[in-house]
């Protein structure tokens, strides 16, 4: 039988002196089914030198390029509605950037690389002390003694750590006189003092509003995730994972700033986890580590047992007055009434409420869903896809593997660097709706493990006006095909410590 040729990178972006820690696809468009690519779509990276490059996809070049931090970068996140991104960087902030299409115009496109080629010609300082940064919308002190990057939420409802301090409920404001209230967010990262608490921040007033305990003698938090539960959105859930392979899964149920309650604790790793990341529905998430272990956890909220409403007692018939003991004594006027009111009161008494038992306490899981070994230490980096179908880690041995959510199997194995890879991100998947029923899932599976494919198809409606375009007709540019195959394209993009970022299609 014949082998099929090794998969080869659809493009390779050229640019960071240093190792890619970080990488993000950003300014996407939201619709009623999710995000979707746009033809301005962007692949942020980020390095050990704290440099951010701005990637335009539909011509491979680089749009934007500015140092975010003085040290190197942990982590990334992409608030697409707001056309911001976050980064998180070791000289202790968290910086939020306003990055839109107008940011960019005003923007370096000098790459790091070139900068240092033409500083160590010129035996002067390099551009990059003056290279314009965008907008900072916020930026925040954080602790980052360690190596674990931050996570973020939404924020649904208020605070009442922020609203006891303005003295008023924070999401509300005056549109009349102060516009539309800014959109709220919520930070988590590693507490500073104890290693084993993490810390929530608000943002936009920058307050920490509660700490979090989640261990003992865990060690430091290496990599966290927060999000509310998809059942109850009042409940926000934050998972961290530890130095010696310890998972913990906790919920506040009071809101951000109430108590927290574990409702799972496990250690399916032997080694520190170095990458957790959870499914589009929020029913699991997975981890990876040092080891070769990669494990599947369960999110359950414990099931709020409905008090069943007892039905009516009837009232007890009056009865009627015991009648005088029948012995010869004569019963005096008195007693007789005595007795009498004494008998209606006690037959029109209810009986007591009992008192409520107090709850149950909470039984902690302590079993993944499944773990597989896949007999290669050191797999950091891992990202489900946005259709919950694949997830992808980058391995120390310069190999990608993608793996099928469902069973965990491993799909393909995508090698092209030849030192350690660091950072993995998915594009969101723009599907045709013939394939959007899940149909092809079977094709993904039994897929050889060193097969590519490409996207079948045109994109779907919620995409760019220019697909629905060249769908229409015939295209008539290379600039347009360009551009629909960035928007098209399953993109897999893969960061090393070479500094270079490898973009795969992939099925």
């Amino acid at each position: 039988m014949a082998t099929l040729p090794p998969a080869q990178p659809t493009a390779i972006l050229r640019g960071h002196r240093a190792q890619v820690h970080s990488a993000v696809f950003m300014r996407l468009e939201r619709t009623a089914e999710g995000a979707t690519m746009t033809a301005d779509t962007r692949l942020a990276t980020g390095d050990s030198d704290g440099y951010v490059v701005l990637w335009d996809l539909a011509i491979v070049r680089a749009r934007a390029v500015w140092r975010a931090h003085q040290n190197s970068i942990l982590g990334m996140a992409a608030w697409d509605d707001d056309q911001q991104l976050v980064t998180h960087g070791r000289d202790h902030r968290l910086v939020v950037w306003q990055v839109g299409v107008a940011d960019e115009a005003r923007s370096s496109t000098v790459l790091p690389l070139d900068d240092e080629s033409a500083s160590a010609a010129s035996k002067t300082p390099g551009s990059s002390a003056t290279r314009p940064q965008p907008w900072m919308v916020h930026v925040l002190e954080v602790n980052t003694m360690n190596f674990c990057a931050f996570a973020w939420s939404g924020l649904v409802g208020s605070v009442a750590a922020v609203t006891a301090v303005t003295g008023s409920d924070s999401t509300s404001t005056d549109v009349a006189t102060t516009g539309p209230a800014p959109r709220q967010r919520l930070v988590a990262v590693p507490n500073t003092l104890t290693l084993e608490a993490a810390d929530i921040y608000h943002l936009p007033s920058q307050r920490r509003i509660n700490t979090i305990k989640l261990g003992t003698k865990e060690g430091m938090i290496m990599a966290m995730a927060l999000f509310y539960a998809p059942s109850d959105e009042n409940t926000l859930i934050l998972i961290a994972a530890f130095e010696n392979g310890v998972v913990v899964l906790a919920t506040l149920a009071q809101g951000a700033d109430g108590p927290a309650i574990i409702l799972y604790r496990a250690q399916p790793h032997s080694q520190p986890i170095l990458s957790l990341d959870v499914s589009p529905d929020r029913t699991y998430f997975l981890t990876s580590a040092a080891d070769a272990v990669i494990a599947k956890h369960p999110i359950r909220l414990p099931k709020v047992a409905q008090k069943e409403k007892a039905p009516a007692t009837e009232a007890p018939k009056a009865s009627h007055p015991p009648p005088p003991p029948s012995n010869n004594k004569p019963v005096s006027l008195l007693s007789a009434a005595l007795a009498k009111e004494a008998s209606t009161s006690s037959s029109s008494r209810v009986p007591p409420a009992s008192k409520a038992a107090p709850p149950p306490p909470v039984e902690v899981e302590t079993q993944p869903l499944a773990t597989i070994n896949t007999k290669h230490a050191g797999q950091q980096g891992l990202r489900i896809r946005d259709d919950g179908r694949l997830f992808a880690t980058a391995g120390w041995d310069a190999r990608v593997r993608v793996y099928a959510a469902q069973t965990m199997k491993e799909v393909a194995v995508l090698k092209w660097h030849q030192t350690g890879c660091f950072a993995v991100a998915f594009a969101p998947v723009v599907r045709p709706e013939s394939t959007a029923d899940g149909n092809d899932k079977k094709a993904i599976e039994g897929a050889p493990s060193n097969a590519v494919a490409t996207t079948p198809g045109a994109a779907s409606s919620s995409g760019t006006s220019l697909v629905s375009r060249a769908n229409n007709r015939r295209e008539v540019s290379v600039k347009e095909r360009r551009l629909r195959h960035a928007v098209t394209a399953h993109w897999l993009a893969v960061g090393s410590k070479d500094g270079k970022i490898s973009l795969w299609d992939i099925f």
